[in-house]
């Protein structure tokens, strides 16, 4: 099947890769010249483990190209569009003109019969606006809402085998031709039967950021507790256990620690609000004005734990911070809770070394101030204070023998509660975690 893909971004050039893969003709489609010479390369602009591999294949198979001429998208049958969504400047509300722009340019290269494919993370109201767009132009194309739930670091699985596949369509056949390419498009997903729901454009949209903000709130909530157990000497690591054994809460992102960050979960959590607040039910969601304040405040949390901690004052001491991408696996510091804390912390006047087996460059791009580090020991050399911010495997297999050896003053404060706390203390360490006695 001929496809295209506007935008070729982490979302876009994940699809595009991974639709060429499962057998699809593919055109990826952006107006970044840098990005396209570098994915028609085979290098992706961003690291996200096994794409290189797709990326490499479906081009050596001439099922995939890229373009930055819009035109290349004519004939393809199915178009998806997925354009970031960033937050507005000055403003909680999403930034829709690069999805806009995207349906705009490719009016003029639709025929009857196509399908305009949504994948962007957007606010309700969004696909119906659009499908009205498309609709005037007279293309006799037709749109779909198709929401993504990628993981960052797990992405090209997600995209080749998803957990489930949503589709907002228009009602009758309008909506059963656009049900029927989409089907068609996941053929091997179906053919697993993979859960399958269709719907209308509203709930697709709100799919995704009600889902996005479920999982928020199970993070904050979480959080918050770990507050609790911090002042009454609880342990929340086992709460957290307790409650997930009961199948209605589950154990999945019930894990204390310096909160979320990255590309999504923090602005669509702030979109979602703002849009509620536009449609005139702001109260419905005004709780997740705390869960993103809770969330903020682990940032204030692991910084105040740390000049605590530290001997000297803060403007003496050197802090090794272990960890810049928002998350492991991934090389993304968008809204990074570790980079924020590195950087505060740096504010405050420490002198901060810093670490990430991938989000170096692209921390140095935003925050060229912070001294950076690829080597582990050479970060943790003389330091006054250890700071565990990003859960890699990396750095929870560090030697806490051998780490001690190399700071000044053994003192880590583990941001994520992923450390084997009574190794740590019997190495000889101060151990500080988020609700840890």
């Amino acid at each position: 099947m001929k496809l295209s893909v506007i935008g070729c971004g982490y979302l876009g050039a994940v699809h595009a890769s991974a639709m060429a893969e499962l057998g699809h003709d593919v055109v990826g489609i952006d107006i970044d010249a840098r990005k396209i010479d570098q994915l028609a390369a085979g290098t992706p602009p961003f690291y996200e483990p096994g794409l290189p591999e797709i990326l490499t294949s479906a081009m050596a198979s001439g099922r995939l190209r890229f373009s930055t001429d819009i035109a290349d998208a004519a004939g393809a049958q199915v178009h998806f569009v997925g354009v970031g969504t960033p937050q507005k400047a000055g403003s909680h509300a999403a930034d829709l003109s690069y999805v806009d722009a995207a349906v705009q340019s490719l009016l003029p290269h639709l025929a009857a019969g196509d399908l305009v494919v949504g994948k962007s993370t957007v606010p309700v109201g969004t696909a119906a606006r659009l499908a009205s767009v498309i609709e005037a132009s007279g293309s006799g194309a037709t749109l779909a809402w198709n929401p993504e739930f990628l993981r960052e670091g797990f992405a090209v699985k997600d995209t080749i085998s998803p957990d489930r596949l949503v589709y907002g369509v228009p009602a009758g056949a309008a909506g059963e031709h656009a049900t029927a390419l989409l089907n068609e498009v996941y053929a091997s997903a179906m053919a697993a039967e993979t859960p399958l729901i269709v719907t209308d454009y509203a709930t697709a949209e709100l799919v995704k950021v009600a889902a996005n903000a479920f999982l928020a709130t199970k993070i904050s909530f979480i959080n918050a507790m770990s507050e609790i157990a911090d002042v009454s000497g609880a342990n929340i690591t086992e709460l957290a256990d307790a409650i997930g054994f009961d199948n209605r809460i589950g154990r999945r992102f019930l894990n204390a620690g310096v909160g979320f960050g990255g590309g999504c979960l923090p602005k669509d959590i702030r979109a979602f609000t703002a849009r509620a607040e536009e449609l005139g039910r702001g109260e419905s969601v005004s709780f997740l004005k705390e869960v993103d304040a809770i969330n903020m405040r682990q940032r204030q949390r692991v910084v105040a734990m740390t000049l605590q901690a530290l001997d000297k004052p803060v403007y003496t001491a050197k802090v090794a911070v272990l960890g810049l991408s928002f998350k492991p696996h991934s090389d993304d510091v968008r809204d990074s809770p570790a980079l924020d804390v590195a950087v505060q912390l740096r504010g405050l006047g420490a002198d901060v070394m810093a670490t990430d087996p991938q989000g170096i460059e692209n921390s140095r791009l935003r925050h060229p101030q912070l001294t950076y580090s690829t080597s582990i020991e050479e970060t943790l050399r003389a330091a006054d204070a250890v700071v565990l911010v990003t859960e890699w495997a990396e750095f929870k297999q560090i030697d806490p023998v051998w780490a001690a050896a190399l700071v000044r003053v053994p003192i880590i404060i583990d941001g994520r509660n992923t450390l084997d706390a009574a190794a740590w203390r019997a190495a000889g360490w101060t151990y500080l975690g988020l609700g840890r006695p």
